[in-house]
Order: C-alpha cells, then sequence, then structure tokens
C-alpha cells in the first residue's frame, strides 16, 4: 500500500514524546517522502517542532474539547493514511476509525485497539525486559522495521536540530572555561526524587574553579528550591526564565545535566551532552525501562531490590545514592585525557 501521510499519537509527558521522536526518525528512513505529523499536548509543542524528522504538529488539547465527529473531521483533513497509536487512547482511536484513516496500528493488550485498530502488534510494556524507546519501535513492525533497534542505534534517530535562539543574556550565562552543569532536582510527581539535601551536599563538594552550577525548574518549582539557592548564592537559578524551547538550547549548550527520570533529562541524552540519571531499582520505573538514551548518558541507581519503597512511596533506596559518587564521575569528566 502506497502511504504518504503519518500521524505519530503521543498525548503524555515530556520524557515521554522524547523517547518516542525515534519513531518519526525511523519513519522517516523507512518512508523519506512521507510527511510525518505528531498529536501530542500543548506542553510538548516545543519539543515536538524542535525533531527535524516531523513536519507538522497536531494538538490533542484542542482536538478533545471538539464534538468526536468535528474532531474526527479535522483528522480526515491532515490527509493521514496511517496513524500509530504510541501512547493508547480510546477517544483518539475512535477518532482515527471516524476518519477513516486507512492503516490504524495499536496493541494487541488494549481492548479498544481491537475495535477501532486494524493493524496490531503483540505488545506488552509492564512485562518486557526492553526499553520504553524499543517498545516504541516494536510498533512501526507493520510498516517495514524491525522489531530490535540497539539503544547505541536508537540515539541517532531523535533529530532534534530545529532548536530556537537563545537570548544573549541567557547564552551568556554559560562558561566556556569551566563544566556547566545543570542541575534539576524536582520532577512535578513524575518520578521518585534524589532529594534536596543530596543536591546541596553535591554543590557543596563541587569545586567551584571547575564548574559552574545551573539550577532548572518551573517558577512553582523555583519557589520550592529557594532555601538551596539561598544556601549557596554561587548557583545561577534558571527556574521560571525559560520557555521549554530555550531550555532545550540551553541544555544543549552546557556540558551536563542531573536529574531524576524526567523531561529534561531525557531531553539532555538527546542533544548527546552528559546525561546522568539518579533511578531507583523498582519495575517499572528502573533504568532498565526508562535511562536516557544516548552517546553520553549515565544512570546511578543502588544495587537490589526496593519493595518497601513501593509500597509507601517514601524512596529510600534512591537517597542512599551518595553524592560522592556522583562527583567522583563527575570530576573524571572534567580530568579524564584531554581535558
Amino acid at each position: 500500500m502506497s502511504r504518504s501521510t503519518f500521524i505519530i499519537s503521543r498525548t503524555d509527558a515530556i520524557g515521554d514524546v522524547v523517547l518516542t521522536l525515534p519513531v518519526a526518525g525511523v519513519l522517516r528512513a523507512l518512508y523519506p517522502s512521507a510527511r510525518i505529523l505528531f498529536l501530542g499536548r500543548s506542553y510538548t509543542k516545543d519539543v515536538i517542532a524542535a525533531c527535524g524528522h516531523i513536519d507538522s504538529f497536531l494538538n490533542w488539547d484542542e482536538w478533545r474539547q471538539l464534538p468526536v465527529r468535528e474532531a474526527a473531521r479535522a483528522m480526515a483533513a491532515t490527509g493521514a493514511d496511517g496513524i500509530i497509536h504510541v501512547f493508547p487512547d480510546a477517544a483518539i482511536a475512535r477518532i482515527a476509525r471516524m476518519a477513516r484513516v486507512i492503516e490504524r496500528i495499536g496493541t494487541t493488550n488494549r481492548i479498544f485497539h481491537w475495535r477501532y485498530c486494524n493493524e496490531l502488534v503483540r505488545l506488552s510494556r509492564r512485562h518486557s525486559p526492553c526499553h520504553e524507546a524499543q517498545l516504541n519501535l516494536r510498533l512501526l513492525a507493520p510498516l517495514g522495521g524491525r522489531r530490535d533497534y540497539s539503544l547505541g542505534e536508537i540515539g541517532g534517530y531523535y533529530g532534534l536540530t530545529r532548536l530556537v535562539p537563545l537570548p544573549p543574556e541567557i547564552a551568556g550565562l554559560l562558561d566556556r572555561s569551566r563544566f556547566n552543569l545543570i542541575l534539576h532536582p524536582k520532577s512535578r510527581g513524575s518520578a521518585r526524587e534524589w532529594g534536596l539535601e543530596n543536591y546541596a551536599r553535591l554543590i557543596g563538594q563541587l569545586p567551584s574553579d571547575r564548574f559552574k552550577v545551573f539550577v532548572s525548574g518551573t517558577a512553582a518549582e523555583g519557589e520550592l528550591l529557594a532555601a538551596l539557592l539561598a544556601e549557596y548564592p554561587r548557583v545561577t537559578d534558571l527556574t521560571g526564565r525559560l520557555t521549554l524551547g530555550q531550555l532545550m538550547s540551553f541544555i544543549a549548550r552546557a556540558d551536563g545535566l542531573i536529574a531524576a527520570s524526567t523531561g529534561p533529562l531525557h531531553l539532555a541524552a538527546a542533544l548527546g551532552i552528559y546525561a546522568l540519571g539518579i533511578y531507583p531499582p523498582i519495575r517499572p520505573m528502573h533504568p532498565g525501562r526508562w535511562a536516557p538514551v544516548g552517546p553520553n548518558a549515565k544512570v546511578f541507581v543502588k544495587a537490589g531490590e526496593c519493595e518497601d519503597c513501593r509500597r509507601t512511596g517514601d524512596c529510600h533506596c534512591i537517597r542512599e545514592i551518595a553524592p560522592q559518587t556522583v562527583e567522583d564521575y563527575l570530576q573524571t569528566l572534567v580530568t579524564g585525557p584531554g581535558k
């Protein structure tokens, strides 16, 4: 079947969208002349706009407000003849069928996909040993994709080539004589966190002549970080100062970023800088499923199981990762060969 326009549907968080961008990259390699559209949420638009593999952004936050038949007409108007439901959503699956999208790809473990999709891929994310990015790519099997992309391969398919320019006053904050390190301590509840006390200890241990430290986050997170920032005035506060597009551009120019399993960590990995992730050893949030994927990505995780953390949500296992361990690794980055 001739295919000219695809929709990739992923309507959840920033990190999930980043790990879906390789789907667009592989799809572009398989169908170089096709139009690739991405159906996402408003707050992920800047990420999608930065991907050179994607031709246009479709806003689910706008479509979901429409009567279902109007939403179906909006989808039909795109001319899409294929849709990949990377994030399963019954409403979107129904709209795609109503829009008469010819090839509708979903997974077998969602009952509504049996009703609304006509290409089903056997895929269980919960029990798979594979990484999220690898699981996403398995949905391309009906379109000629492989089932065995390595994480090394996947790192070359992000396509974040359309970054916005940085305002001069923000670009000027970077110091090329030092290692520019971004700390992103909060996660808006999307991940287990390392704890502000560990970030404070790390900042206190890093020599200021070798590291320039930035803290990023939303304006609301900046309020939660006020005590930390007051304790270390040498840290540059970026909270609430940057759009998502500007944050991506700033990350691309920095040297490293430390965070839990958050969108900025996955962006850092995709942009090729040192992306250092702090993770718990709990399924399904462990690094085997959600590690940052990129040429300079690394994770820190406590060995062993952590079932008591699963029950309580008070994750001592991630807080027990010593700041000294992270600092030791950072020091190798500034004192290694060629440094």
